[in-house]
């Protein structure tokens, strides 16, 4: 049996570790809100804004494209939002120098599992949840339930729901 010491031990050294994690973010994003908590090596990019109550577990930004997660979001471990892509369209094969950059959006209250891949101009719309290991290619509708590769959408919340807790949230935060 662990004894009372080791667990205070082990709690002290998560609080640090998240300490560190939370503070390495801030130094990197253009913009962050209040209640952000950083849990596991996480890496974002200058172009990147985010809301209040962030939570992280382990999410890399690849490339130099916008990136905006609002308000209330979770992640699990391993994430990574792509934000530019190679010009096949070019003159070169399989593709020239030019990266193209576009925008991610990910709305308020979003939740994605463990080691979720979202590809550039994609955009999460509120209340959406994304199965752990899915690779997001297209828009997410709100209060969408996605997975896979490609993510498809086989369920969604009950937007009455959740629009009733929604407005008890926004509610409290006034």
């Amino acid at each position: 049996m662990l004894s009372e010491s080791y667990h205070a031990y082990r709690s002290v050294r998560s609080e640090l570790i998240r300490r560190f994690y939370t503070t390495f973010v801030k130094a990197q994003v253009r913009s962050y809100g209040s209640g952000l908590r950083v849990n596991g090596p996480t890496n974002l990019s200058r172009s990147t804004t985010l809301g209040d109550d962030v939570h992280f577990n382990g999410l890399e930004v690849n490339g130099e494209g916008e990136v905006e997660i609002g308000d209330h979001f979770h992640s699990g471990r391993d994430c990574i939002i792509h934000t530019q892509r190679h010009n096949y369209h070019g003159e070169e094969l399989p593709y020239d120098d030019e990266m193209i950059h576009e925008p991610v959006v990910v709305e308020d209250n979003v939740w994605f599992g463990h080691r979720v891949i979202i590809l550039p101009g994609v955009t999460i719309g509120e209340g959406a949840i994304v199965q752990a290991g899915s690779v997001v290619v297209e828009d997410v509708p709100k209060c969408a339930i996605v997975g896979g590769h490609p993510a498809t959408q086989f369920s969604s919340r009950d937007e009455d729901h959740y629009d009733r807790l929604r407005s008890e949230q926004l509610d409290h935060e006034r």
